[in-house]
C-alpha cells in the first residue's frame, strides 16, 4: 500500500517542484518573459484555447494524421517482423537494407514526402509511419524469432495448422515484445505528424505552432507544446495500458 501512494506521490511532488522553480525563476527577472513565460499564463492561454473550436480542430487533425501513421507502422511492422522471421532468406536480404533506410533522418526526407504527397494529410500520415515502423519492426522480428523451440515442437506434434501456430503460439509469445515496441513507436508517430506539419502544413497543433511563434504570441506557443505533450502522454499511456490488460501475465506487468 505504501508503495503505491509513494508511485502516485512521487510524479506529483517532481512536477510541482519543478513549476515552482519555474516560476520563481522567471519571477525573479532572470530570464524575461517573452522568453520564457510562467506557468501560470501558459495556464491561462491553454484554458483560453480550450473554449475555441479551431484549437480542437487542429488537435484531431494532428490525431488524426499521428494514429493513422502509427496504425501503418504497426500492420507493416508485424507482417515483415513476422515473414522476416519465418524466411530467414528474406531476413538476409531485406534487413540491411531496412536499416539502411532508417540511418537516413528521417527529418531530411520529410520535405520529400511533402513535395511526393502533397501538403495534406497524406504526407504527414507517411512521415508518422516512416517514423514509428522501425521500433514495431525490430521488436516483432526479435519476438517471433524467439518463440520457444519446445512450444514449437509441441504444436507439430498436435499437427497444428499454421494459421493455429500464429494465433496461438507466435503471436500470443511475441505480444508482450511487440507491444513494447509500439509504446516507443506511438511517441514517434506523434513527433512525424507534428514535423510534417512544421515544414510544410496549413493545419494541426504544428501548424498552429508556427503560426504563435510568427505572431510572437509566447504564452499560447508555449501552451501548444503543453497540448502536444498531453496528447502523447495520453497514446503512451493508452498503449501501456493496451500492454498491461493483453499480457497481464508477463513479468514486465507483474509490479504495475
Amino acid at each position: 500500500m505504501r508503495q503505491e501512494y509513494m508511485k502516485r506521490l512521487l510524479p506529483i511532488a517532481s512536477v510541482s517542484l519543478f513549476l515552482i522553480g519555474w516560476s520563481l525563476y522567471v519571477r525573479s527577472g532572470e530570464v524575461s518573459p517573452f522568453v520564457l513565460p510562467g506557468p501560470e499564463s501558459i495556464v491561462v492561454a491553454l484554458w483560453n484555447m480550450l473554449f475555441d473550436p479551431r484549437f480542437w480542430h487542429h488537435t484531431l487533425v494532428t490525431v488524426i494524421e499521428g494514429v493513422s501513421g502509427f496504425l501503418i507502422a504497426v500492420f507493416l511492422g508485424i507482417s515483415i517482423g513476422f515473414a522476416m522471421a519465418r524466411v530467414p532468406p528474406m531476413e538476409w536480404a531485406a534487413k540491411p537494407f531496412i536499416v539502411l533506410l532508417q540511418l537516413i533522418p528521417k527529418i531530411a526526407l520529410a520535405p520529400l514526402f511533402i513535395l511526393w504527397f502533397g501538403f495534406g494529410l497524406e504526407s504527414k500520415i507517411v512521415i508518422a509511419a516512416a517514423l514509428a515502423f522501425f521500433p514495431v519492426f525490430s521488436n516483432a522480428l526479435v519476438a517471433f524469432k524467439s518463440v520457444e523451440h519446445g512450444d514449437r515442437d509441441v504444436f507439430t506434434m498436435l499437427q497444428a495448422n499454421p494459421l493455429q501456430r500464429l494465433l496461438m503460439l507466435d503471436f500470443p509469445s511475441a505480444l508482450p515484445v511487440i507491444l513494447t515496441g509500439t509504446e516507443v513507436a506511438v511517441v514517434l508517430a506523434m513527433i512525424g505528424a507534428i514535423v510534417g506539419e512544421f515544414i510544410g502544413g496549413n493545419e494541426g497543433l504544428g501548424y498552429l505552432a508556427v503560426a504563435h511563434l510568427q505572431n510572437l504570441a509566447v504564452p499560447e506557443l508555449f501552451a501548444v507544446i503543453v497540448a502536444l505533450a498531453l496528447v502523447g502522454l495520453l497514446l503512451y499511456t493508452f498503449i501501456g495500458r493496451l500492454r498491461a490488460w493483453f499480457t497481464p501475465w508477463h513479468v514486465s506487468n507483474a509490479r504495475r
